[in-house]
């Protein structure tokens, strides 16, 4: 049944015969009901299909950073949905018929702000990794941005992160390995998010490394 929200004339939610009315972000709009399908699936069908499948599942673990770190992608897109479309124009490469995902090419962050500068990283025996960058004055106009850290472990299907790290006058940060990333390979990445939470920097590749 539909239901009109605003007046008579106003957007509605719901089915009304082959029409059914949505509302994403606020935003009302309608959209026909889907045609059941009676032609073959073609091969280039089946190659976008394993490719939004793929992008879907190597991006699950990553959810709860993607929200902050491809927040206001577009104006209507932005979090998992936005990170999700990058990675399938600059990550996603296929060779002979298969289907790969380049970590290096792929953002965990996305936006304007300033990024890391000589960012590197190193483990440490209490089970941590330590970044540390180029720090900047206190005065600085970005001294008050703050790190997003994340590691990502494919082989665990997990991720730890930070979205409220250390100063970028600090340069440097640390965050905690969990046990049952021990040898296994890591994903790492970094970026910033200013001091407002308005504005991201774009990640950079810290590398896959081996944590034996």
């Amino acid at each position: 049944m539909a239901k009109y929200q605003y007046g008579i004339n106003g957007p509605f939610s719901g089915k009304v015969g082959a029409v059914v009315g949505c509302t994403w972000k606020g935003i009302p709009y309608m959209r026909s009901l889907p045609k059941k399908r009676t032609g073959k699936v073609s091969e280039a069908e089946k190659v976008n299909r394993n490719k939004f499948a793929m992008a879907q599942e190597w991006l699950k673990p990553l959810t709860p950073f993607l929200r902050v770190g491809f927040k206001g992608y577009t104006e209507r897109v932005e979090g998992f949905l936005a990170a999700k479309s990058y990675l399938l124009k600059n990550a996603i490469l296929i060779d002979e018929g298969q289907l790969t995902i380049d970590p290096e090419k792929m953002l965990v962050s996305f936006g304007s702000l300033l990024g890391p500068e000589n960012a590197e990283i190193s483990f440490q025996e209490d089970d941590t990794i330590k970044f540390i960058w180029k720090a900047c004055p206190a005065h600085h106009v970005n001294a008050q941005d703050q790190t997003l850290l994340l590691i990502y472990c494919r082989e665990a299907n997990e991720s730890v992160y930070q979205t409220h790290g250390a100063f970028r006058k600090n340069g440097i940060d640390e965050l905690q390995i969990p046990a049952n990333f021990k040898n296994k390979h890591l994903l790492i990445y970094m970026a910033f998010v200013s001091a407002n939470r308005l504005n991201q920097s774009n990640s950079i590749f810290l590398g896959n490394i081996y944590w034996g």
